[in-house]
């Protein structure tokens, strides 16, 4: 029998990009991967870090990428500047700009490195939990549309509105087994969109979800291409926790994890809230 052909995947649909020449490339948004009242932070990252990879200059693979989300992103078309800033021997810096007419939708400085063979050392481990097929499924129905895009398995923590109060706040950590859906084989893009996967904490603590938004996100992969195949699409092994809220600001940090204990990337990010 003729095996079926797949489908364009969502992340890919919603991740195109049309080079234009001189380091600008036009997308546009799809409703895949909606969120309150924009795109899902995670994949605008990833299409800003898709536009490096995507420039002829590129070298090397992603080590950093720090986005800062300025403003919504409007339903239609966008457009997506990218400049080397430093090429050096080691590392590229990269400095990628998205706007929507004249407004400035967000900023992106990224850093491309050389794989090298180094002397390593794992001082952290990855979170203790049971096997992702024992774990029930997060149900995502009535939820925004990227919550669809992900499998969430909750080992521990998982974003439930009224567990918590303001006067008897609950705890921030979070484990779980994540993954996109449909299954997709994992790459920079989709590690990039996935550090971003962890529900505002926010809603942990306090058992509610006020007008929120992040501010800024920063993802550091530590992860070869090898180590990226050797995943291919099962499930990432994932912690995520807050430190503090205060002023209307909140931070939020996470690591992500191989199935077979290797740390894929940590990412941390400030996050606005009203109230």
């Amino acid at each position: 029998m003729t095996q079926t052909m797949i489908a364009e995947h969502p992340l890919d649909r919603t991740l195109r990009l049309e080079p234009l020449g001189g380091g600008r490339y036009r997308g546009a948004t799809t409703p895949d991967y909606w969120n309150m009242a924009g795109p899902f932070g995670g994949t605008t990252g990833a299409t800003l870090l898709k536009a490096v990879l995507d420039h002829p200059e590129r070298r090397g693979r992603p080590v950093a990428l720090t986005v800062n989300f300025c403003a919504a992103v409007a339903q239609g078309e966008f457009a997506i500047s990218v400049r080397l800033v430093r090429d050096g021997r080691s590392t590229q810096h990269w400095q990628v700009e998205m706007t929507q007419g004249e407004t400035v939708a967000s900023t992106a400085s990224v850093v491309t490195g050389a794989e090298r063979d180094t002397w390593s050392h794992a001082v952290a481990s990855p979170p203790v939990m049971p096997p992702a097929r024992d774990l029930e499924i997060m149900s995502s129905e009535g939820r925004n549309a990227w919550l669809q895009r992900y499998e969430f398995r909750y080992a521990q923590g998982e974003p439930t509105r009224g567990l918590a109060s303001a006067e008897a706040p609950g705890q921030a950590v979070s484990q779980a087994w994540v993954r996109d859906l449909p299954a997709r084989p994992l790459d920079y893009v989709a590690l990039a969109a996935l550090s971003d996967t962890f529900v505002v904490k926010i809603l942990n603590v306090r058992g509610d979800v006020p007008p929120v938004a992040t501010v800024s996100l920063s993802t550091y992969f530590m992860a070869d291409e090898a180590a990226l195949a050797r995943q291919g699409s099962r499930p990432l092994a994932t912690i995520s926790d807050a430190r503090t809220f205060k002023h209307g600001f909140n931070d939020q940090s996470a690591e992500l994890w191989s199935d077979d204990g290797q740390l894929l990337a940590v990412s941390h990010q400030v996050v606005w809230f009203k109230g």
